[in-house]
Formats: structure tokens, sequence, C-alpha cells
């Protein structure tokens, strides 16, 4: 049942892969630079402003993407220092209003940066999701990862997206077949996330057997660029990866950083990853 209504989706999408705009942008950056790099951070922590500031900093250092988090209360796939940081930053009350206010500034301000939003699927829900997809392109974000969304569930999330130009970004995992990789791969957009790992984020990425075969089969699956994600946190990570995948993605490790060294401190962190 579960193939069927991911083929059903794909269906749906059309047979023939259109490169969206943040697709078409990686790949233009990819002619320039071995491998790209996300980062990540939780809107609201510590504070917006300190977010203003790292995300300048990033910016400023090469960073290609940007997953802002909206703040949620149950972030199932997160380690322990991200679902702190989202406890943190809803104890202070930032809302789904907030982080539309903040995105629309950075994008405005740091125009070189593909910005996308990064949370779990009650809050496109409560919030509408029309209404959350549109108003997200409005403002310039160019895709969305929503990691508790399968994809037979997300059926009305993806067409909407895709009718906005938006990329519904979708996750292969050590545990999807290869077929269940293909089918994923055929409705997502922009590029695909590959999670490095079983488990929640955080925990320190090794270059071993298993995740070698691992995105061996996830480039046989898709034509889309690939971004590998968990545990990443040094240019000895990102260099492993140089050649295997398109894009690698920092998240703990420099919210790590911020709450030990300060804001301050990113942007030499950043310089020092590639």
């Amino acid at each position: 049942m579960v193939n069927v209504g991911v083929n059903k989706i794909a269906t749906q999408a059309g047979n023939i892969r259109l490169m969206n705009n943040l697709e078409a942008d990686l790949r233009d950056r990819l002619n320039k630079k071995p491998i790209l790099l996300m980062t990540h951070l939780v809107l609201g922590y510590p504070s917006l402003d300190t977010n203003y500031e790292v995300i300048r900093q990033m910016a400023e250092n090469g960073v290609d993407c940007i997953e802002m988090q909206i703040p949620f209360s149950e972030p199932m796939a997160d380690g322990p220092i991200i679902v702190a940081a989202n406890q943190k930053s809803l104890s202070k009350g930032i809302t789904v209003e907030d982080s539309f206010q903040f995105a629309e500034r950075v994008i405005k301000e740091f125009p070189q940066v593909n910005f996308l939003f990064m949370t779990y699927y009650n809050i496109v829900f409560r919030y509408g999701e029309e209404r959350f997809i549109k108003r997200s392109t409005d403002i310039g974000i160019k895709g969305f990862i929503v990691p508790d969304l399968p994809p037979e569930e997300g059926e009305t999330y993806i067409r909407i997206s895709k009718e906005h130009g938006m990329a519904p970004i979708q996750f292969f995992t050590p545990t999807s077949s290869d077929e269940r990789m293909r089918e994923v791969a055929a409705i997502g957009g922009g590029f695909i996330y590959c999670v490095a790992r079983r488990g929640v984020t955080g925990t320190k990425l090794e270059l071993d057997t298993d995740l070698v075969q691992y995105l061996q089969r996830c480039r046989a699956a898709t034509e889309l660029p690939l971004a590998v994600g968990f545990g990443i946190s040094s240019r000895e990570d990102i260099q492993m990866l140089t050649g295997k995948v398109e894009m690698a993605v920092i998240g703990t490790a420099t919210i790590r950083l911020v709450d030990e060294k300060g804001a301050d401190k990113v942007a030499s962190f950043m310089k020092k990853l590639q």
C-alpha cells in the first residue's frame, strides 16, 4: 500500500522531472565549488538578534544554504542540543509569525544564500498548508524540510509546493530500500537529504564501509543533488564527503559553538570548514 501511495503522488507530479530554482542554483554553484555547505539554526535561540549575527557571518563566508528551523515542542528527528534549543526558543515566546518576519528580513539582506524552512508538520498543518507555502514563496524561501511527514501523507503539501516553485525536500535513510529511494526521489525537489545514520542529529560522523555503500546507493537512486547531514562538524568531515555528495550539512556543531564560545566565532569556523 505504501508503494502505491508514493507512485500515485509521483504520477500526479508528472513523469518528467523538472529542475526547480533551488536545484538550478545548486548546480550552478557546483561549477565553482567541489562541495556546497548548508547550515542550520533554530529561530529564536538564543535570540533572534543572535540568529541574525550568525546568519550574517555565514552568508559572508560562503555558506550556500541556511536551514532555519521554526521551533516546535516535539522535534523528534533532532538530538538533545537542538531539542533544547527548540524548547528554550518556545519558552521565550517565539512564534511562527516571528519566524516569518525574521526570515523575510534576512532573505532580503543576504540574497546570496538559499534560505529554507525546516519544521515539523504540525506547524504547517495548523498554519494551513497553502497559506504557509504561499507566504514562504512570497518572502523568498526556496524549499522546505519537514522530517516527520511521510510522502504518502504529504500529497497536497508536495503538490502545492511544486505549484509554487518550491522544493519539497525528501529524505533517504540507511534503512531505505533501493526501490524506496527511487520512489521518494521521484516526488522530491531541490536536493535529497541523506540521513547519515539511524537515530537523531548530533552524533559524530564516521566514513566506514556501511556509509560508503549507503552513499553509493543514494547516488544510484536519483539525479538530484545529495546533501549529507547528522554528525558533520569539521573540515575533515567535509573533505571526506567531497566527490561523494554535493552538499554537507552542519547543524549541531554550530549551535554548540555559539553556546560555548559566542556568535562572534562563527565566521572563523565557517572559514575553517571550506
